[in-house]
């Protein structure tokens, strides 16, 4: 514990030095994730949990308030032997996670990323989730970071590892299998650099990858802007860059100012739009997080994507992630760095007014419960589920979102209708706790990963019915 948090303030205070010393190397520090150096937690177990009941806010180790554990799997349990040296922390670790129902049985599946590899689980019994073993990562040089999304029955997958591509995995290969094993990819689509991150398109078909830089001076054919990947023909094929986001790496910066040449699209959810602006109806639109705001692009044409507005923000530190509401009237969005650079500052969502896509405004922030740094979020039936590190995993209602504006003292925020704390040692700023999470299965059972393991859970009942019984019109009424 202690050579690890020493560890970590080193790096912190590493980092501080070189900001104060040289802001492009500080950006290259962002961007190659050096900074995030998790606090080892004294309170997760190491060994697994079954079904454990939210009572009296807590369930077993974990502090929660409507929320169920069904199971927790420590990642000792499933982290494996390195496949090769693995870089930055001395041990496996988890990363993102998505999920995958089978068409042909029903089951259900987790797909989770680690340093090694993905780790597939079968979850139709969350209360009892069976390990199918792991997807290895053939990198040389091994990260934590990886990024899994599904298309056509599909896993794609992605990594700062490298050299790394993207890995394709045919999930129907799980249906039936009952002991783990190590899982070779069916096919590869090459990267000549590492990539921070995938969206996919399920309705169109359409990759894109994002963060495909080295962050220094390496870059990929997109200049780390969208890499954009058809998925619909027999192997995967390159389809077309948004290059307007992208830049020639951090030292290419050393000819302008900063950010002038050196972007990079972190982020992006990319939808075909059936929102209130009419000029864009059923357009191929994606809303990319991009470090320092979030711009709006129009991908429907691949070869000619095209910018329709970019949309700031105050205290700017790093543009992470964010998701569009089903009404397509708000975007959300979490600064991974706002709350470490700002003392006392609560979790801060950004919600975007983008009715009007050629002209979107900062409408105004929500602030969560404590100072933890956000991280991943996703929206199902009117409701964020957010994946806030060190407090866990948020669950907040968004009926009240056009009353949120820019003034703390008025009240005027979204409703906290239900959390689950994973990392119980503190809720501070520090890169521990959850990842990111699923809360798409049909069976309720919503997915947490962490570097420290997966978490398997599920609002009650309770939650839900009240939120109904007080807004009979809410979008959870349909669910």
């Amino acid at each position: 514990m202690r050579t690890k948090t020493a560890s970590a303030l080193i790096a912190i205070v590493a980092l501080l030095g070189i900001a104060a010393a040289d802001p492009l190397a500080l950006l290259a520090e962002m961007r190659s994730h050096v900074h995030k150096i998790p606090e080892v937690s004294q309170a997760v177990p190491t060994e697994s949990l079954g079904k454990t009941p939210c009572v009296d806010g807590m369930a077993g180790p974990f502090p929660c308030d409507g929320i169920d554990l069904l199971s927790f799997t420590p990642i000792s349990e499933f982290a494996g032997l390195p496949t090769y040296a693995p870089g930055l922390y001395s041990s496996i670790r988890g990363s993102d996670v998505w999920g995958w129902t089978s068409p042909e049985t029903g089951d259900e599946y987790v797909l989770f990323g680690k340093t090694n590899g993905v780790a597939f689980f079968r979850v139709t019994d969350p209360t009892a989730p069976e390990y199918l073993g792991t997807m290895l990562n053939t990198a040389a040089a091994q990260l934590v970071w990886q990024d899994i999304k599904v298309y056509d029955n599909k896993a794609y997958a992605v990594s700062e590892s490298n050299p790394h591509g993207m890995q394709i995995f045919d999930l129907f290969r799980l249906d039936g299998v009952t002991d783990a094993q190590d899982w070779v990819m069916d096919s590869f689509y090459p990267l000549n650099v590492a990539a921070h991150n995938l969206a996919i398109n399920e309705e169109t078909g359409f990759a894109y990858i994002v963060g495909g830089n080295a962050g220094l001076a390496a870059e990929d054919q997109c200049r780390a802007g969208l890499h954009i990947v058809d998925l619909k023909t027999p192997v995967p094929t390159f389809a077309g860059c948004y290059v307007e986001e992208g830049g020639v790496g951090v030292v290419g910066s050393l000819v302008g100012p900063l950010g002038a040449l050196s972007r990079y699209v972190h982020d992006t959810e990319c939808v075909v739009y059936r929102g209130p602006d009419a000029d864009w109806f059923e357009h191929e639109i994606c809303f990319n997080s991009s470090e320092t705001h979030v711009a709006i692009v129009d991908v429907t044409d691949k070869l000619a994507p095209s910018h329709i507005a970019t949309v700031e923000y105050d205290r700017t530190e790093y543009a992470h992630q964010g998701w569009l509401t089903d009404d397509g009237r708000h975007f959300l969005m979490g600064d991974e760095l706002d709350e470490d650079a700002n003392a006392g500052m609560p979790t801060r969502t950004l919600v975007f007014d983008v009715e009007d896509l050629d002209n979107p405004t900062w409408q105004g922030t929500h602030y969560g419960q404590s100072q933890s740094i956000d991280h991943n979020m996703y929206i199902r039936d009117g409701l964020v589920y957010q994946s806030n590190y060190a407090s866990g995993l948020r669950v907040v209602d968004l009926y009240d979102i056009d009353d949120v504006d820019n003034d703390p003292t008025n009240g005027n925020e979204l409703e906290e209708v239900a959390y689950f704390d994973v990392f119980p040692d503190n809720d501070g700023t520090s890169f521990s706790g959850t990842w990111s999470n699923y809360p798409y299965f049909d069976s309720g059972t919503v997915v947490i990963s962490g570097y420290d393991g997966l978490w398997l859970v599920k609002v009650q009942d309770e939650v839900f019915d009240d939120i109904i019984a007080a807004r009979p019109d809410h979008d959870l009424a349909d669910r």
